[in-house]
């Protein structure tokens, strides 16, 4: 049985990379892969050829080549950008000897819709899989060189919308308080293309001094912001961004005095505005890099006495420049 067993030709599916990018068509691209991959086919990915239309003499011919030299069974491209919003399933007949396209499209309002379109997907090509000519199959296979046999593939997994980033904050005053090195931990949920919802605490960093001929007084600030963050459409791996936040300052002043002054201990929690600009790099697909400079502004902010004499303020305002390293679960 093992000497007569002939080897099985597992059916090829094609997958189109989009010629314009978005971390949404991205979802949709692997969501597919992973579909493909989960119900036993072979999948390749390729670049979309620029110019072709959809339905096109052009696209025909060139998924007539496809079939010829790569021995595909099945081609499938995403319709709409940034956001998908259909997919186009082209089904090789080898009667005809000619591509059959069936399109899929979804309501502007689907939820989830890199994970239906996949699923549509799926459904029509289990659908017109069932009619395939097996044996004209295995024909064409004879022809060609005997396949290489590859190692197993694992299926992406599609992009989360939650995400966390670990990194650092420079903090500094604008006015005698120098820079704090503090860590920063923010997370980031994904609302709507281009939109999302991020929480960003920073603290437990060094304590700038400030000195004088009276005394001296370290200055530790530790702070939490909730906000929203734009983020620029762009095809590119590098886009930027802006955040807008809200939340709470806490600052510490540690204050020594030389005799015969004294020193005192004082707390203060604020509430703390934030703007932030910045760019965000993209790694790959879950992993990215984001630089981004803060204007924060304390409400009431703390200022630091000598005696009598106002020497430093902090939070009126603060600047602050954060590099942190993100992950999409």
């Amino acid at each position: 049985m093992l000497v007569c067993t002939r080897p099985a030709h597992a059916t090829t599916a094609l997958v189109l990379r989009p010629v314009q990018s978005s971390p949404e068509l991205t979802e949709a691209l692997f969501r597919l892969q992973g579909e493909l991959l989960a119900v036993g086919l072979d999948v390749e990915v390729d670049a979309r050829p620029a110019g072709f239309g959809s339905d096109t003499i052009e696209m025909n011919a060139w998924s007539e080549q496809m079939a010829t030299e790569r021995g595909i069974d099945a081609i499938i491209d995403l319709v709409g950008y940034p956001r998908p919003l259909g997919v186009d399933v082209w089904i090789f007949q080898s009667a005809s000897r000619r591509f059959s396209a069936s399109r899929v499209l979804l309501e502007p309002s689907t939820p989830n819709a890199s994970e239906t379109l996949a699923i549509r997907a799926i459904e029509v090509l289990r659908a017109n899989f069932l009619v395939f000519d097996v044996a004209d199959k295995h024909q064409r296979d004879e022809r060609q060189p005997e396949p290489v046999h590859e190692p197993a593939r694992e299926a992406p997994e599609a992009v989360s919308r939650f995400g966390v980033a670990a990194g650092a904050t420079l903090l500094t005053s604008t006015d005698s308080v120098g820079p704090a090195i503090q860590p920063l931990v923010r997370v980031d949920w994904k609302l709507w293309p281009g939109l999302a919802a991020e929480g960003t605490f920073s603290g437990f960093g060094t304590r700038p001094t400030v000195e004088t001929e009276a005394g001296s007084v370290r200055v530790a600030q530790d702070y939490g912001v909730v906000g929203l963050r734009y983020s620029v459409p762009s095809d590119s791996l590098l886009a930027g961004f802006l955040t807008l936040s809200a939340g709470a300052l806490h600052t510490t002043l540690d204050g020594s005095g030389d005799s015969p002054n004294q020193g005192q201990r004082v707390k203060q929690w604020a509430f703390l505005a934030e703007g932030s600009l910045g760019a965000r790099l993209e790694l790959s697909t879950r992993y990215s890099l984001c630089l981004a400079g803060h204007v924060q502004w304390a409400a009431p902010y703390a200022a630091i006495h000598f005696v009598d004499t106002q020497v430093a303020t902090t939070g009126h305002p603060n600047l602050a420049a954060s590099l942190a390293v993100g992950a999409w679960l």
